[in-house]
């Protein structure tokens, strides 16, 4: 299965999380120890950084939603108190907790009615985001997460694909845009380069706007000297640029734009050139893998370098100088009521059974991408003990007016990837074996511990260019596409057999077949596309929820052989589960023929098969056969079309 096999589910209250904690004690103080490495100091500056920018930017988004009531200091307060919370007591550490998208939605949502019906609005989100809370809580008790074992491999790779691709597009999105602040003249003629200009102007018709800022400030058209104000000064008043050397909001600024691409596209190339330095032919092992580790920090700080030295305006990051509440008028905590009518307080209960929803599929989903036994974790999962920290947070950003935050998937599986754990190669040529992830707590705590300190380090943030973390994102979206067997199913499309890679599955699966589940599970994608970035991407969850009935409709078209083989089966209610041993015989087997020991044939009979075998020169032939002798006679009786072979 996809999951642990402790979620099984527990009669008792709380049954799933006490198990949880459990298994968590006796790994908290190594936790903490695992984490004496450069490895782990390189991984918290790079996601840091790639954190950065998504909070700010979400409480931007956020602050022209709610017209300033919450923005990027109290996003970023906000990401740091939950951040810090959740790597301190989470039972998945190594997930990391960002923004989403539904959620801008659902706040925006929130803000229009209660803008509409004179309501307060961080009043009435406040008891939307404790009635949300409590039914975390709820679902935590009743071990809801025992459910997530129905979230499959078609589930979550629908899901991570989505959001890889949506950080892609959003990457390239926001570098276009930067052509809209930085426009480009495309009307140069070298000729008349000496007479370019562009002079602020007394506008020719005030809008009424215009009029009425002028006469708050007491101002007169013949008072001001339009021609000697500087660009930020004609725009502060309201006045007009004239000239060939103006765009439409400005005068142009020359180099910035295709700047901009350059320290976009190099921090790109720069980073994925540097991740794979490791398996280099050139210097020690130790400075190459020290090179790879770094190599998302090692680009940032180049690109920053050489935009300092060139002196080029690009966009900088944006950071809040002084830590207080956006808006005067509200402090760091909010009255559940307000003024609000008594009867809110009930009635917002509505609303949060869809925010639950939201709140529960985005967490359980990346938690179980994390969790996924290709990662080898060693240290247990911990679906209730999380929910419940996420839960616990929600409701105390809810009282003090700060956004919600839930684990974000890209940013989970980047902080994963970079803490793999390899083997030193020795040999020339051999490529290095994956062992497993350096499992502790200590990069996310500091993650989100730099974080809240940003607010102090704006003197060093604000050289940051936004290009480079655009290049970052672009980064992280399409590094995390490695490994996600949807994309290279994708591939074989027009592939001919001959040059097909030998992938497992295309041993035992029809092509045709595996053909189809791709094709189900791209309309699938698009299918979420289309309600993630529409209006509707409230109901985004629900979508994602819906990926599970219709994974369930796949076993209708597909056998139990094929579907163990591309995908995982679904648990059955009336299908007891195996025992320990045959788990183990069964885990053994499919162990030894990813590693090319041994090739199971397409039935269970493996002693009458013998063509089917291929042992390799460094085992004993003998023990080998025996081995499979045995466990032919013990299987002999049982359904083989049930196990994974």
């Amino acid at each position: 299965m996809t999951v642990d096999p402790v979620l099984h589910g527990d009669v008792r209250i709380f049954g799933g999380l006490y198990f949880d904690i459990k298994r968590k004690v006796p790994h908290y103080l190594s936790d903490y120890t695992d984490a004496f490495s450069l490895q782990c100091l390189a991984s918290f500056l790079f996601l840091y950084c790639a954190c950065m920018s998504p909070v700010i930017t979400f409480g931007g988004l956020l602050g022209e939603a709610t017209e300033g009531r919450i923005s990027a200091i109290e996003s970023l307060f906000g990401a740091s108190m939950t951040g810090i919370a959740y790597s301190l007591f989470a039972g998945q550490p190594l997930t990391i907790l960002g923004s989403t998208g539904p959620v801008l939605v659902f706040e925006k949502i929130l803000f229009k009615f209660c803008k509409e019906y004179d309501l307060s609005y961080l009043s009435l989100r406040s008891c939307i985001g404790l009635w949300t809370a409590f039914l975390c809580i709820v679902l935590v008790a009743t071990d809801a997460s025992s459910l997530v074992c129905y979230i499959t491999r078609f589930t979550e790779e629908a899901f991570a694909s989505l959001i890889c691709i949506i950080f892609i597009y959003e990457a390239l999105e926001k570098l276009i845009h930067l052509g809209e602040t930085y426009p480009f003249n495309m009307n140069n003629k070298l000729e008349t380069l000496t007479q370019y200009s562009c002079v602020c102007t007394e506008p020719t018709n005030p809008s009424n706007n215009t009029l009425e800022y002028w006469d708050s400030q007491n101002i007169t058209v013949s008072d001001v000297t339009w021609g000697s104000l500087d660009v930020h000064a004609c725009i502060e008043k309201h006045g007009e640029f004239l000239g060939n050397a103006c765009g439409p909001h400005g005068p142009y600024v020359p180099d910035v734009l295709f700047w901009c691409v350059v320290l976009f596209f190099s921090t790109v190339i720069m980073s994925a050139f540097l991740k794979d330095f490791k398996t280099s032919r050139y210097f020690p092992t130790k400075v190459r893998s020290i090179i790879s580790d770094f190599a998302v920090f090692i680009t940032i700080l180049t690109m920053v370098l050489v935009d300092y030295g060139l002196g080029i305006p690009s966009p900088k990051l944006q950071v809040p100088n002084e830590f207080k509440p956006t808006r005067d008028d509200r402090g760091w905590l909010i009255n559940p009521l307000g003024r609000n009518p008594w009867w809110t307080a009930l009635v917002s209960v509505i609303p949060a059974l869809l925010c639950t929803i939201l709140i529960f599929m985005d967490q359980q989903i990346t938690a179980v991408i994390i969790n996924r036994k290709e990662h080898k974790l060693k240290k247990g999962c911990g679906y209730h003990l999380d929910l419940l920290i996420v839960g616990i947070m929600l409701g105390v950003c809810s009282i003090m007016g700060l956004p919600w935050f839930v684990a974000a998937t890209v940013l989970s599986i980047s902080h994963v990837n970079s803490l793999k754990l390899e083997s030193e190669c020795s040999a020339p040529g051999e490529q290095p074996k994956f062992l497993g992830i350096r499992e502790q707590r200590f990069t996310g705590l500091m993650i989100f511990v730099l974080m809240g300190s940003s607010v102090f380090m704006t003197s060093v943030l604000k050289f940051i260019p936004m290009p480079v973390l655009y290049g970052v994102f672009l980064y992280m979206g399409a590094s995390s596409l490695r490994g996600i067997q949807f994309f290279d199913r994708l591939k074989l499309f027009g592939m001919p057999a001959k040059h097909q890679p030998d992938f497992i599955y295309l041993r035992h699966v029809p092509l045709r077949k595996v053909h189809l589940f791709t094709i189900i599970q791209l309309s699938c994608l698009v299918l979420l596309w289309v309600i993630k970035t529409s209006r509707a991407a409230i109901v985004f969850p629900m979508m994602v929820l819906a990926l599970v009935f219709i994974r369930k409709l796949m076993d209708c078209f597909f056998t139990k052989r094929e579907l163990s083989w591309l995908d995982d089966l679904m648990p059955e209610s009336k299908k007891k589960k195996l025992d320990d041993a045959e788990r183990e015989e069964e885990q053994s087997m499919l162990a030894m023929e990813d590693e090319g020991i041994i090739h199971l044939p397409l039935e269970g009979n493996y002693k009458e098969d013998p063509a089917m075998v291929n042992i390799s020169d460094e085992m004993d032939k003998t023990s080998v056969w025996k081995t499979l002798t045995m466990n032919t006679e013990n299987t002999k009786n049982k359904d083989v079309s049930s196990k994974r072979f």
